[in-house]
C-alpha cells in the first residue's frame, strides 16, 4: 500500500470518527448542526476556512434536500472524494437512523412516543450559544460590504414576518447580482434550479402500502424539498395522510417529533414512517429514498463551487445567497431562542455556554452533553 493510499485511509478514518460523534451529539436542527460542524472543521481541524465554508452553505441552499446533511457530504467529498462523501454521510445519518428505528419499534409495540422534555430543557440553551458563536464567525465572511449587510438584515426581518425562505434566498441573491453586475446574464440563473423527478410518478401510484411506492414517495420528497422540518411535515401529510391514507395525523406528528428530539438530521423522520409502514425493509427504503438525492446532488455540484467565484455574476450570486442564508440562520436562532430561553435558569445556562465557547474553545459536543446532564439533573430535584 503506497503513501497516497495510506493518507487517504487516514482521512477516511478521521471522517468516520468525526461524523459518528456528530451523529450522536448534533441536536437542535440544521442551524445547530452547521454551527457544530463549523467548530470541528474550521476552528478545530482547519480543513476549511470560513469563506469556503460559507460558500458551501450557499451552495446547499441552491439545491433541495437537508442542508446540514449536505454540508457533511461536502466536507467528506473535499477530504476524500466520493468515498469520503459516502463515509461522512453514512456516519452522520447512521446514529440517528438507529435511534429513530428503536423509537419506532417502541412506538409500534407500546403505542407511546418518547418524552424528552428534561433532556431538551438543558440542551436547547447550549445549542443557542453554539449557533450564535457560529453566526459571529460566519458573519465576518458573509457580510463583505454594506450591500450584503443590508440583504442579511432584510432577510432576517422578513423571515420573522413569515416570508418563505426560498423567496428570500432568491430575492437576496438577485438584489446583489443586479446591483453588482447589472441585468446581463440573469437568465442563466435558471440553470441553477435543480430538476426534481416528475411528480406524476408518485401522484399516479395506487394507494397500497407497497415498498416501491413508499420508496418513491420519499425519493420525490428528497428530490424537491427545500426548507425545514415543517415543510417536510406538509409534504408527508399531503402524500401519506391525505392522498394514500397510510398514516393518521397523530402518527405523522409523532414521527416528526421523534426526528426532532433525536440527534442528527431531522429527515430521519423517514426511518420512523418507513418502519411503521413496512418494518425494517420499509425503514431502510424510506431512509435511502429521502437522502439519496442529497448524495447525488452534492457529488455533482461540489466540483463546481470553486468556479462560481471565477466570474463576476456567479460570485455576486453566491455572495447574495450567503448573506441571505446568514439572515435565515439568524431568524431561526431567534425563533429557537424564544422556545429555549424560557426562564432565568436557561438564560444563565446559555450565557455560561457562550462564555465557555468564546474563552476556552471547548468542543461543542461536550457542552451539549453537559446541557443534557444539567437538564436531567434539574428534573430530578424539581
Amino acid at each position: 500500500m503506497n503513501s497516497n493510499t495510506d493518507h487517504r485511509w487516514t482521512r477516511i478514518r478521521e471522517l468516520a470518527g468525526l461524523f459518528l460523534k456528530l451523529g450522536f451529539t448534533a441536536f437542535g436542527g440544521p442551524a445547530a448542526h452547521i454551527a457544530m460542524l463549523r467548530q470541528e472543521v474550521v476552528e478545530k481541524r482547519h480543513w476549511l476556512d470560513d469563506e469556503h465554508f460559507m460558500d458551501l452553505i450557499g451552495a446547499t441552499n441552491l439545491i433541495p434536500g437537508p442542508n446540514s446533511t449536505e454540508m457533511v457530504l461536502h466536507v467528506g467529498y473535499l477530504r476524500a472524494g466520493m468515498l469520503g462523501l459516502l463515509t461522512a454521510g453514512l456516519c452522520f445519518i447512521g446514529p440517528a437512523f438507529s435511534l429513530v428505528l428503536f423509537f419506532a419499534w417502541m412506538y409500534q409495540r407500546f403505542g407511546t412516543s418518547p418524552q424528552a422534555d428534561s433532556l431538551l430543557y438543558g440542551i436547547k440553551p447550549v445549542i443557542i450559544a453554539v449557533i450564535l458563536m457560529a453566526l459571529w464567525g460566519l458573519g465576518k465572511k458573509a457580510i463583505k460590504d454594506p450591500l450584503t449587510g443590508a440583504v442579511g438584515a432584510g432577510v432576517f426581518v422578513l423571515s420573522l414576518l413569515g416570508v418563505h425562505e426560498l423567496i428570500l434566498l432568491a430575492v437576496g441573491a438577485l438584489i446583489v447580482v443586479l446591483i453588482r453586475t447589472g441585468k446581463q446574464l440573469l437568465d442563466k440563473l435558471l440553470l441553477l434550479i435543480p430538476a426534481g423527478i416528475p411528480l406524476q410518478l408518485i401522484n399516479t401510484a395506487e394507494p397500497s402500502a407497497s415498498l416501491l411506492v413508499l420508496f418513491l414517495v420519499f425519493l420525490k420528497t428528497g428530490s424537491v424539498l427545500y426548507g425545514s422540518g415543517y415543510v417536510l411535515l406538509a409534504f408527508l401529510k399531503a402524500d401519506l395522510v391525505a392522498r394514500l391514507g397510510w398514516l393518521t395525523d397523530q402518527q405523522l406528528l409523532d414521527a416528526i417529533a421523534v426526528g426532532q428530539i433525536t440527534p442528527g438530521p431531522v429527515f430521519t423522520t423517514a426511518t420512523f414512517v418507513g418502519y411503521l409502514l413496512g418494518k425494517m425493509p420499509g425503514a431502510l427504503l424510506a431512509t435511502v429514498g429521502i437522502f439519496l438525492p442529497a448524495f447525488v446532488l452534492v457529488g455533482i455540484t461540489n466540483p463546481l463551487i470553486p468556479r462560481l467565484r471565477e466570474s463576476l455574476w456567479t460570485s455576486a450570486l453566491l455572495d447574495g445567497v450567503n448573506a441571505a442564508a446568514l439572515g435565515l440562520m439568524a431568524s431561526v436562532t431567534w425563533q429557537l431562542g424564544k422556545s429555549a430561553l424560557v426562564d432565568p435558569f436557561t438564560l444563565g445556562l446559555a450565557l455560561l455556554a457562550a462564555v465557555v465557547l468564546f474563552r476556552y474553545q471547548i468542543n461543542s459536543a461536550w457542552l451539549v452533553l453537559g446541557g443534557a446532564v444539567v437538564g436531567l439533573g434539574r428534573s430530578l430535584f424539581i
